[in-house]
């Protein structure tokens, strides 16, 4: 059974930065690719960024039992990980890497206890995680309310994970968590 690394954190962490940094550094890992049913951003790539299915395109791969993981983050705002992605990225002999948020994380990490490493990317406090929020221009007022507040839940279920890094500093919280990565998998 290959192996699989989870990277999960409150949206605004910074752990897409860090998932960069790694499959940059660690050649052995390959990036999994998310599902979702949100429209496709201007500077995202389908099969790159992610798989944009649509509502009904990703509801259609749920009756199918197309998924290891998924969830319904909002009204009609669907995420989740096909398994033909995990197999995919086995059967090219590379270690799967997945940023995905918390509740998907842990899911992943119930069905491969053994085999999955879970990092939880702690942001310093929620005042900065709502600066990084704001920064990054993409939220609507209501919508960063509704991230801060997930954010709270998120980062209350951070101990169900196999580590916790903190990032306060980019570079330290990237060789923090590739240090527990290369530990993982023994390279």
């Amino acid at each position: 059974m290959s192996k699989l690394i989870v990277i999960s954190a409150p949206s605004g962490a910074g752990k897409t930065s860090i998932v960069h940094y790694l499959l940059k550094n660690i050649p052995e890992l390959n990036f999994s690719v998310s599902a979702c049913s949100r429209e496709k951003r201007e500077n995202e790539i389908d099969g790159e960024d992610y798989y944009f299915l649509g509502v009904e395109g990703f509801q259609q791969k749920i009756k199918a039992n197309a998924f290891l993981e998924w969830e319904q983050v909002y009204k009609n705002q669907y995420y989740g990980t096909l398994t033909s992605e995990i197999e995919k990225i086995w059967n090219e002999g590379k270690i799967v890497i997945f940023d995905v948020d918390v509740e998907g994380g842990l899911n992943i990490k119930k069905q491969y206890l053994a085999e999955c490493l879970s990092i939880f990317i702690m942001p310093p406090s929620l005042k900065v995680l709502q600066e990084r929020l704001i920064a990054r221009g993409s939220e609507s007022e209501e919508g960063l309310q509704k991230r801060l507040d997930k954010a709270e839940v998120e980062i209350a279920k951070n101990q169900e994970f196999d580590s916790i890094v903190l990032n306060d500093d980019f570079d330290i919280a990237c060789k923090e968590t590739m240090q527990l990565i290369r530990n993982f998998i023994k390279f």
